[in-house]
This record gives C-alpha cells, structure tokens and sequence, in this order.
C-alpha cells in the first residue's frame, strides 16, 4: 500500500462580505459568500481564489470551466450540477450536499470532501491528486476510468460505486462500507481490503466460496 502524505489545506486570508452573483469570466478573490440561491445558472470561466461559500445553492446549474484555488465551501448545495472540465486546488468541501453532481473529465489538487452527500456524483475520466473523502454517502457514485494518486478514502459509504476500468493498486477500501462495487478484475492487483470485503468483491467477480 502506497504512503498517504499530506493534502494541503486551503490559505484563507481575511474576507469581505460579498453578495454572490457568478457570471462569464468573473474573477472572485478573498470573500465570504453567503445564504445565496443561484440555481438553474450558467456559467463560463468563473474563478473563486481565497474565498469562502457558506450556505450557498446551485442546484441543477452548468459551471463550464470552472477553477478554484484556496476555496472553503460549507453547507452548499450543487445537487445535479454540470462542472466539466472543472479544475479545483486546494478546495474543501464540508457539508455539502452533491447529489448528482458531475465532476467528469476535471482535475482536482489537494481537495477535501468532509461529511458530504454524493450519492450519483460522477468523477469518470478525472485526474485526482492528493484527494480525501472522509465520513461521505458515495451511493453509486462513478469512478471510472480515473487517473489518481494519494487518494483517501475514510469512513465512506461506498455501496455499488463504479470503479471499471480504474488501476486500483495502492488503494485501501479498509473502513468503508459498501455491499457491491463495479470493478474490473484485471485492475485490482495491489488493492487492500478487509477479509469481509474480500468476499463481497469475490462474489461480484462470480467466484464460489463454500
């Protein structure tokens, strides 16, 4: 099993109140948004840097491009939301609910996802580096085909996720929960698992354990 190190933590520096109205290649840096509902947007090209979102919704909106850097949100909500391409950098996420939400094809650096729900999230065809999801519901959730490294996955629900087509030597499921996973059988060399997981992954590829 490969050696975790550290994931860096957001830098925040002191923050200005702001009103949260994100629109085309708008640049946001050192602010706190907060209790603003921006569902059903659009956006292009946005960039969050040093700043903090607290209780903010964008429910079913498309961000394309989206980047952030040195970024805390807390209790958001992105449920159903688009963000191809995004690219997120030592960003939090903590209490967020993210249900339906695709990341596919994005890059993520350094980011923390703590006590959030991603129930149906998608990160198929990502490129994760230093990532940790830690106490969250990832009830069939895809990760497929993704690139990582250090990833950490602590205390999950990670029943039926999807995992074809992903290397996964390195990689510990020990102290997660699940019932069923989609893997493929040629990646799992390396994989670290307890002995009740061992069965539950045996049994998904069609092995006969008497």
């Amino acid at each position: 099993m490969k050696k975790n190190t550290r994931i860096l933590s957001p830098q925040i520096p002191e923050l200005e109140s702001a009103a949260f109205q994100p629109e085309d290649e708008a640049l946001f840096e050192n602010l706190k948004f907060s209790d603003a509902d921006q569902s059903r947007s659009t956006v292009t090209n946005l960039i969050i840097r040093e700043s903090c979102l607290e209780k903010v919704t964008m429910t079913n909106s498309r961000l394309e491009r989206f980047e952030t850097a040195n970024v805390i949100f807390e209790k958001c909500d992105f449920s159903n939301s688009e963000l191809p391409g995004a690219s997120l950098h030592q960003t939090e996420f903590r209490q967020c609910r993210l249900i339906g939400t695709n990341f596919a094809e994005s890059w993520l650096r350094d980011v923390r996802f703590t006590d959030c729900l991603l129930d149906y999230a998608s990160f198929a065809n990502t490129n994760l580096k230093s990532v940790a999801f830690t106490n969250c519901r990832l009830r069939s959730a895809e990760f497929y085909d993704i690139s990582w490294q250090n990833l950490q996955l602590l205390e999950n629900d990670l029943h039926d996720t999807n995992w074809l087509r992903t290397k996964l030597g390195g990689l510990t499921f020990i102290g997660n929960r699940f019932d069923k996973l989609g893997l493929s059988a040629d990646q799992l060399k390396g994989l670290t698992v307890d002995p009740a997981q061992a069965l539950i992954l045996a049994a998904g590829l069609g092995l006969i354990i008497e």
